[in-house]
């Protein structure tokens, strides 16, 4: 895709080097003639490693990776899902804000527990989950939804947005168990390339439930990991076209 790689252009991957999804984007890109390298999540990135790259990849939702995303931007290195679409998808009432600019149905944010049952939140989305009927720093009611929670994963690969439903049980009730793919709803991948095209991101996932015969989104994290969704030739395709632009 694109022109051929030099054989001197190193991206870095924040991510788990057994990653089901990322290790195989890493080696399809490693055939293309990158130069792939595996940045150990969670921990603060050397300086001297990062300047070494020509492109920065983030698979975690964690502190130190929106740390190096920044400093990666301020020093000319290129990033794949950049620093700003980040922050604002981490923060989950900026979050919030960006998916109802899409066009998308939201919950309402209250600050104080409602009657009968809710979620809580963190406003922050790093190694946080929501909570049933607990303490958060903001709430929603919980929604009755038909069905189960159906997560759109988005990338885009430079000519077009690939786009994949997979069909999960709410992580609401304990251990996540995928049930299996979904049905793309034209509304919904329209609404995702919208929010990709205004946060100039080149990938995300997108939690949408059916309320009243309706989509509504519940969550965005701009570091999803693509699994059981055969999207790893569109991902290098996306990473190898953001390095070329």
């Amino acid at each position: 895709m694109g022109d051929e790689a030099t054989g001197d252009e190193r991206i870095g991957i924040i991510c788990d080097p057994n990653h089901q999804v990322f290790g195989v984007v890493a080696e399809t890109l490693r055939k293309r003639g990158y130069d792939v390298e595996f940045l150990e999540p969670g921990v603060e990135q050397p300086r001297d490693r990062l300047d070494r790259l020509t492109m920065l990849v983030n698979k975690k939702a964690r502190w130190e990776s929106l740390d190096a995303l920044e400093y990666a931007e301020r020093n000319g290195i290129k990033t794949w899902n950049g620093y700003v679409a980040s922050l604002l998808l981490f923060n989950r009432v900026s979050q919030l804000g960006c998916l109802a600019a899409a066009g998308f149905r939201i919950p309402s944010i209250l600050t104080e527990p409602p009657d009968g049952d809710y979620v809580a939140k963190g406003f922050i989305d790093i190694g946080d989950d929501p909570v049933a009927n607990g303490t958060g720093d903001f709430y929603q009611r919980l929604l009755d939804a038909d069905g189960p929670d159906h997560k759109y994963y988005a990338v885009h690969d430079g000519n077009e947005t690939h786009t994949a439903v997979v069909r999960f049980d709410s992580k609401l009730h304990g251990e996540r168990e995928r049930l299996g793919p979904g049905t793309i709803d034209t509304d919904v991948a329209v609404r995702i390339e919208r929010l990709l095209d205004f946060l100039g991101a080149r990938a995300l996932g997108v939690d949408v439930i059916r309320v009243d015969d309706r989509w509504v989104a519940v969550d965005s994290n701009p570091a999803t990991s693509f699994k059981h969704t055969g999207l790893e030739t569109p991902l290098a395709d996306s990473i190898e076209d953001a390095l070329r632009g």
